[in-house]
């Protein structure tokens, strides 16, 4: 889960970018980057921290040029090195700059052949690299001087077939526009917008509409899966199919979780997707529970807030806020590690008394991944004097890990991994657990837009939709996302940042 934006504008871009960011920041809060083009020139800064810490005025007045690219990133696989902080750069063919969210299921094998066939060298472990020197082989193999549109979109066809997994692509070429292209099974979003500037259109692509909205763009439409989008230096929009074989099928726990309520993915408006779950919770509430004592709903803030008010409305019980978010504390599902995120819940959250005391409650989250949290919010409730603790979830059980860019826990650190509702209810210690159906939530998007047949439902269910993850992946995978493996690296990152500032800057510091 990262965030990725980029323009091309008629003057200087760089504040535009950092708005985006910034609007941008639930999807990454591990890092951010820019990345400007003025002429032939580069300007680049990136670093480890939340956008307003990376980029400071001196940074800014540095970042010259009318196009440029922006990241915001979250370790997919456990490093949080600042050496893994995007945009990455090459300088041949013509100087290019990428920035990514998602996976390369077959990173490993890629990095590889780039470095034993097309003979470029890989400098970190990010597959976003991998990808940038890929889709720079491939633009180089077409021996262009000048490359048009259509030598672009060549370029990305190969990537598609050489690249496996979930993706959404923000490139820059030195001179020449901003590309833009999504996976060909579109599981990650990414959407374009336009505005007019004195009689000029300028464009932004961006991971969230709601980065188009705060900076005045309309959109325009979703990168459609396997398409292409390039925008070149005069504001031209150029787009093709480079994919030969398409299905839309994104994925579910963006709407859940990952995005903002104020954004429209795939024709979607998440915040009423989210409605849509809280009402279908109540329904199987009435289903399982017709004679139901509950009296209050209280949401855990923030992404669940709209499912618990739709939940409660169907009800027809009293709706609460009974915790209080400190909002300078960060997402705990992101955090590295399990200390650090069982430390936070308590900062994060604390109850009022008063709408818990001698009350049956029903909590509301949006999913239970590891049950940390889950747990230390029961106890929470209990502590504030509830008579009951009931905990619904807008989501299904999550009990695989994710492969295409979102940092979900190996399958056994999952709480649901192995266990029925009510073992994960007897572990989380509240007094009926109760889960939203895999269908029901399928049905909260396609009641929206029914165009959408398929969805990457791989976390809920195992079933990975581009069809190339095998269990000695997933075995990998394991190796590297369990806590004590992210532990050991993030040690290392460390003792590799204390001995130096970031060293890849185009611009340096």
């Amino acid at each position: 889960m990262c965030g990725i934006v980029g323009i091309v504008a008629t003057s200087f871009v760089n504040q535009t970018i950092y708005d985006a960011l910034t609007v941008l920041q639930h999807r990454g809060q591990d890092a951010a980057g820019m990345v400007t083009c003025a002429g032939d020139r580069f300007f680049m800064r990136k670093d480890n921290g939340l956008v307003n810490e990376v980029f400071r005025t001196r940074h800014m007045k540095r970042m010259e040029g009318n196009m440029g690219i922006g990241h915001v990133r979250y370790p997919t696989a456990g490093s949080s090195s600042s050496a893994e902080a995007q945009p990455f750069y090459v300088n041949s063919p013509y100087g290019i700059a990428l920035a990514h969210n998602g996976n390369l299921t077959n990173a490993e094998q890629l990095a590889d052949d780039i470095f034993r066939a097309d003979l470029r060298h890989i400098n970190t472990t990010s597959d976003s690299e991998v990808l940038l020197n890929v889709f720079a082989h491939e633009l180089q193999r077409l021996g262009k001087l000048q490359p048009t549109a259509e030598d672009i979109f060549q370029a990305v066809e190969q990537v598609h077939a050489r690249c496996q997994g979930g993706y959404a692509v923000v490139a820059m070429i030195t001179g020449y526009g901003i590309l833009a292209f999504r996976d060909p099974h579109g599981i990650r979003p990414l959407v374009y917008g336009k505005r007019e500037v004195d009689g000029r259109v300028e464009y932004m692509v961006a991971s969230e509409s709601v980065a188009l909205d705060t900076s005045g763009f309309t959109l325009e439409a979703d990168v459609l899966p396997g398409e292409a989008v390039f925008i070149d230096t005069d504001g031209v929009l150029h787009k093709r199919q480079c994919a030969q074989i398409t299905k839309l099928a994104p994925c579910l726990f963006e709407y859940v979780y990952l995005a903002r309520p104020d954004s429209i993915m795939d024709k979607i408006s998440v915040h009423q997707s989210r409605m849509l779950m809280g009402v279908k919770l109540a329904e199987k509430v009435l289903k399982e529970c017709p004679q139901h004592d509950i009296d209050v709903v209280i949401p855990i803030p923030d992404t669940s807030r709209t499912a618990a008010l739709e939940m409660a409305k169907r009800l027809d019980v009293t709706f609460r806020e009974g915790f209080i978010k400190n909002r300078y504390i960060g997402r705990t599902f992101i955090m590295p590690g399990q200390t650090q995120r069982k430390k936070s819940v308590r900062q994060k959250l604390n109850p009022i008394q008063a709408e818990f005391k001698d009350k049956v409650v029903m909590l509301v989250d949006d999913s239970i991944v590891r049950g940390t949290t889950s747990k230390q919010i029961v106890q929470m409730a209990r502590e504030a004097g509830a008579r009951k603790v009931y905990f619904a979830s807008a989501a299904p059980e999550v009990r695989f890990p994710n492969v295409y860019g979102i940092d979900m826990p190996t399958a056994g650190e999952l709480i649901a991994h192995g266990r029925t509702a009510d073992e994960v209810g007897e572990y989380i210690g509240c007094d009926w657990m109760l889960y939203q159906d895999l269908d029901d939530l399928k049905a909260s998007i396609t009641e929206i837009n029914p165009a959408i047949k398929e969805f990457d439902t791989c976390v809920f269910d195992g079933a990975y939709v581009t069809g190339t993850v095998d269990k000695a992946y997933l075995d990998r995978l394991e190796a590297r996302r369990n806590d004590g493996a992210k532990s050991r690296s993030d040690d290392a990152d460390a003792d590799a940042d204390d001995s130096a500032d970031l060293h890849t800057c185009i611009d340096a510091d």
